[in-house]
C-alpha cells in the first residue's frame, strides 16, 4: 500500500470519493508513523465454541468500512487525529486455520468423554504465539506514543494488548467489557486462552487492572457468577435481564448506566465483544445470545465514558461474525469507528460534542 501523509488522507477522506479498492480503514491509506491510533487485526479464533468466522472480521470490517461515511456526530470528525489500521498478519490466520482443526478434534474427544492431549498442546501453545504476537505488536507502537486498539479475531484476541498496557501504564486501569458472556471461565475446554476465559487470565496475569465493570451479561456459569463475587470492589456487573428491568420501568439509560460507569477508574480500557449487542445486529457472531444492548444503547454508553471524563487508554472489539451479505461487519465497522472516536475524544485529539 502507497501511505499518505495525514494531511494528504485528511484532504481525500473529506472528498467523500468512493475507496478504492486496496484502501485501508474508513477508506484510509494514512502512513502509520503520522497516526495517533493504530489498529493492530487479529485473525484468529482457534477456541471458538459455536460459530466460526471471526477470524476474517479484520479484513470484513476494513472492507465494509469503505462505505462508512467519516463524520460522526459526538465525535466530529475521528479521523483528523490519525487512524491507521496495520495490514493484517497472513502467518496468524494460517496458524489459527490449523489450531482451529486441531480444537475441533480436542472438542470431538470430549464429547466421547476422552482427551486428545496432543491437539490441546497444539491449540495451548498457539495462543501463547497468539499473544506473543499480539503484545510485541502493542509494546512496539505503545513505545511509539501511539494509541494502539485490537479488531479481533474471538476474544482471546487482545490479551496481548491489555498486558502490554499493563507493562507501559504508570496508573491502574479499570475495564470496561461489554458481552453477552462473562469470559471469566478457567481454561474453558482445556484451553488455556479460550475465548471465554480472557477475563480471567486478565485479572490474573495483569496487575495493574484495578477492576473489571461488565454489560449485558445474560449467558453465563456458576463458575463465573462466583467468580465474579469473589472480585467483591474489583467486580461489578450490569446483567441484562436488571438493565431491562430498570429500562421498563422508567429510568433512562443515564440513571441505568451511571452508577457502574462510576465504578471505573480514571483510566478506562474498554472490551467490546460484538454479542454484547441484540443479535439483529450481529447474527452471524459465534454465540448469540437473545437480548442485549441495542446499538444505540451501546453508542451513548461509550459515551458516558467520554462525558465522565475518563481517559480511554486502549480498546478492543471481538466477535465480529463473517456473513455473505455482510450485514456483521457493517455493524462491526460502525462500533469500530464509534470506539476510535471515544478513544481520540477522551484524549483530547478530537472535538465532541
Amino acid at each position: 500500500m502507497s501511505y499518505r501523509t495525514l494531511e494528504e488522507e485528511i484532504k481525500v477522506l473529506e472528498l467523500g470519493l468512493p475507496p478504492m479498492e486496496g484502501d485501508g480503514f474508513i477508506g484510509g491509506r494514512l502512513d502509520p508513523q503520522e497516526a495517533s491510533l493504530i489498529l493492530v487485526p487479529v485473525p484468529w479464533e482457534a477456541t471458538v465454541s459455536f460459530g466460526q468466522g471471526t477470524a476474517n472480521a479484520p479484513d470484513a470490517m476494513r472492507i465494509s468500512s469503505h462505505q462508512l461515511d467519516v463524520e460522526n456526530f459526538h465525535y466530529v470528525k475521528p479521523y483528523v487525529a490519525g487512524i491507521a489500521m496495520l495490514e493484517t498478519d497472513k502467518h496468524l490466520l494460517k496458524l489459527s486455520h490449523k489450531a482451529r482443526k486441531k480444537a475441533l478434534k480436542v472438542i470431538e474427544a470430549l464429547e466421547e468423554g476422552k482427551t486428545n492431549k496432543k491437539a490441546l498442546k497444539f491449540v495451548n501453545e498457539a495462543s501463547v504465539t497468539l499473544n506473543s504476537s499480539v503484545y510485541e505488536k502493542s509494546i512496539e507502537q505503545l513505545n511509539k506514543g501511539k494509541f494502539v486498539a485490537v479488531v479481533g479475531g474471538d476474544h482471546s484476541s487482545p490479551l496481548g494488548l491489555i498486558k502490554a498496557l499493563n507493562d507501559t501504564q504508570t496508573e491502574s486501569f479499570g475495564i470496561l467489557h461489554v458481552d453477552a458472556h462473562h469470559d471469566l471461565r478457567k481454561a474453558y475446554e482445556g484451553f488455556t486462552y479460550s475465548h471465554a476465559s480472557i477475563f480471567y487470565n486478565t485479572m490474573n496475569e495483569c496487575d495493574k487492572v484495578s477492576n473489571l465493570v461488565q454489560f449485558g451479561i445474560r449467558d453465563y456459569s456458576s463458575e463465573e457468577a462466583n467468580r465474579m463475587k469473589e472480585y467483591g470492589l474489583k467486580g461489578a456487573c450490569l446483567y441484562d435481564t436488571d438493565m431491562q428491568a430498570q429500562l421498563a420501568s422508567g429510568k433512562s439509560l443515564e440513571e441505568v448506566y451511571s452508577p457502574y460507569i462510576e465504578k471505573l477508574p480514571q483510566n478506562v480500557y474498554l472490551s467490546i465483544d460484538i454479542d454484547g449487542l441484540e443479535p439483529l445486529n450481529c447474527p452471524n457472531t459465534g454465540t448469540p445470545v437473545p437480548s442485549g444492548l441495542r446499538y444505540g444503547e451501546l453508542e451513548h454508553l461509550i459515551f458516558m465514558v467520554v462525558k465522565s471524563g475518563k481517559n480511554i487508554i486502549g480498546f478492543d472489539l471481538c466477535e465480529v461474525g463473517d456473513s455473505a451479505d455482510g450485514w456483521d461487519a457493517n455493524v462491526g465497522s460502525r462500533v469500530l469507528y464509534q470506539l476510535c472516536g471515544a478513544l481520540l475524544a477522551s484524549q483530547g485529539k478530537i472535538e465532541y460534542k
